[in-house]
């Protein structure tokens, strides 16, 4: 099997004759990601994908332009569904123990001073739960985490490397060309000056908003555009003693001299104060050297002999931007290259991962010549929407400045409830081919559905197209999520009365080329021992009910009770999904 090529960072395109070009290995995708320091990119979406795809067996060759991981603490949270990527991967808890400083933030403040929003808030030693983990603690077995990219980063690159991934720092991508047949991609090594040149069949391109990929190909964007322009202030300033045990999430600082939010980074010396400033007054980021930065700090946190110490001062926009394809021959737009949006609906980097991970299974299936290049089709059917919802509702936590608006009033009470479940990174049901559709006559499927808060409030209800339910389980005396049994290849999930079903697919999986597909029956005296049969209930499958489910966990088809002739069912549904006749 050949390699993919993840690249972290590009650099504008160039046509000029390239010196020094070595002829280098064929590999099988070329993916491009992208960490620019000028404003919100997504390196988490790159190392994330080459982990992804370490975890589908396909080999990855990672290309970073700058000579580590990021240094600035952007995205801040892991929503509970990356959470659960993670978990299939076997990372969570090494992402979840990296963001413990950041554990104790809670509350979202407003107020002319930091001294005058957090001094007068008593203390406590008692610790919330990360936000909306109370109401979805029973969608999933993850929760959301808080945790900054520098250090979540890091924990991804350790988990890559040991996962064979080739990580290749300080190599920039200089030119990329596709054909019908391959594409191919000319790097250049930033220590030594020398390039090269590698061919794939495929390309990721996730180099940030501002994708020179995306720009190359010709891809327009639609959106609101910018809402508000911001300087993001990195610095250090201890303020432990200051917010122990009363520790925040965000505050909002409206005042005459400065307005802007604080986010906390790690709850003693390190933070963000995202600085409003406005080009139509004729405010540009030239205008706030160092040193006017750290007055404007000062006066923001009402602390005028505060020792300040800022590390770094990068502009960015709150921005609605989508781009109008996702895939163009054989290359893909993912994270802030396919859809940039603001960060207050946590969408960013969750939502670029999300990406990476619907594709990288499908990849995984056409390299492997399991699946019809048509599946890779899907890739933009399926997400499109999901981002373009993701970037709408983003844009509607904004008040008329680009700021995250928290007023209290009905517009936000309205707007908070819709992006609820997006937050949390559920609520979504793919429609496409790779979806086999249901009849639910003559009720709309009301009756099979359970009445609990991941059923009702999320889909999450064994329907095709949806992630397929959470329910506790044990297998082979260990107590697992049913999620812990997909996440490889595509599973067959069964009542406690399938047993059929499970002959079937056995004897199926010799006439389906390149692929094994596992069964497993779930009830008391199952392969999975579900004693009160939740399974059934949370699925909407009778005990003879089966259901298929994809590779990315998600429901593929739902059979509710076993047809006459189950084996030539289930050939003809894979053979549809996987793009055959």
């Amino acid at each position: 099997m050949d390699k993919i090529l993840v690249l972290l960072k590009l650099s504008p395109f160039c046509s000029n004759t390239i010196p020094n070009l070595e002829i280098l290995e064929r590999d099988k995708v070329l993916s491009f990601f992208n960490v620019y320091y000028t404003t919100h990119r997504r390196g988490i979406v790159g190392l994330s994908a080459s982990l992804f795809l370490a975890h589908h067996s396909i080999p990855c060759i990672l290309i970073e332009r700058h000579v580590g991981t990021s240094i600035h603490p952007r995205a801040r949270s892991v929503n509970a569904r990356t959470m659960e990527l993670y978990r299939s991967i076997a990372i969570s808890e090494a992402v979840r123990e990296a963001g413990t400083s950041l554990g104790p933030s809670m509350g979202m403040y407003s107020g002319t001073s930091l001294q005058e929003i957090i001094g007068p808030k008593p203390r406590s030693e008692k610790r919330g739960k990360f936000p909306l983990q109370g109401l979805f603690e029973k969608t999933g077995p993850e929760w959301g985490q808080w945790g900054t990219q520098d250090v979540i980063e890091p924990v991804l690159l350790k988990a890559a490397r040991e996962r064979g991934v080739d990580a290749r720092f300080h190599t920039e991508c200089i030119n990329i060309s596709q054909t019908e047949g391959n594409v191919t991609a000319t790097l250049k090594n930033r220590s030594n000056n020398t390039t090269y040149t590698i061919n794939s069949d495929y390309v990721i391109a996730a180099d940030g908003a501002n994708s020179p990929m995306r720009e190359q190909l010709g891809v327009n964007r639609s959106g609101q555009g910018a809402l508000g322009n911001f300087l993001n202030i990195l610095f250090n300033c201890d303020l432990t003693d200051f917010v122990k045990n009363r520790e925040f999430s965000i505050c909002l600082i409206d005042r005459t001299e400065a307005t802007g939010f604080f986010t906390a980074i790690d709850n003693h010396e390190r933070w963000v104060f995202h600085l409003l400033y406005e080009p139509d007054k004729g405010q540009k980021p030239e205008d706030f050297p160092p040193e006017k930065c750290e007055e404007l700090l000062r006066i923001v946190m009402g602390m005028p002999d505060a020792k300040i110490d800022i590390k770094s001062i990068l502009p960015w926009q709150a921005s609605v931007r989508v781009a109008e394809k996702f895939q163009i021959g054989r290359i893909f737009l993912a994270g802030d290259a396919a859809h940039q949006m603001p960060p207050y609906a946590g969408q960013g980097a969750n939502s670029g991962i999300s990406d990476v991970h619907n594709l990288a299974w499908k990849l995984a299936a056409v390299l492997k010549r399991q699946a019809q290049p048509s599946l890779l089709e899907m890739y933009e059917t399926e997400r499109y929407p999901v981002d373009v919802f993701a970037a709408e509702a983003s844009s509607a936590a904004a008040d008329e400045r680009g700021l995250m608006d928290l007023r209290k009033n009905l517009r936000n009470i309205i707007g908070l409830v819709k992006r609820l479940h997006i937050m949390s990174g559920f609520g979504y049901i793919y429609s496409s081919r790779a979806v086999v559709e249901e009849s639910t006559w003559p009720l709309g499927g009301v009756s099979w559905r359970a009445w609990s808060m991941p059923s009702v409030f999320l889909g999450l209800d064994g329907r095709p197209g949806s992630r397929v339910p959470h329910v506790w389980v044990e297998k082979e005396g260990k107590r697992i999520s049913t999620l812990d049994l997909v996440g490889k290849g595509f599973v067959v999930l069964v009542g406690s009365g399938g047993q059929s079903w499970v002959d079937a697919v056995q004897r199926a999986n010799e006439k389906i080329g390149g692929i094994e597909v596992p069964a497993f029956s779930i009830g008391p005296e199952g392969d999975i021992i579900d004693a009160k049969r939740e399974f059934e209930v949370a699925t909407g499958i009778s005990s003879t009910g089966a259901l298929l489910v994809r590779p990315d966990g998600f429901v593929a088809w739902r059979e509710r009770r076993i047809p006459v002739d189950c084996q030539q069912r289930f050939e003809e549904v894979m053979r549809q999904l996987l793009g055959g006749s």
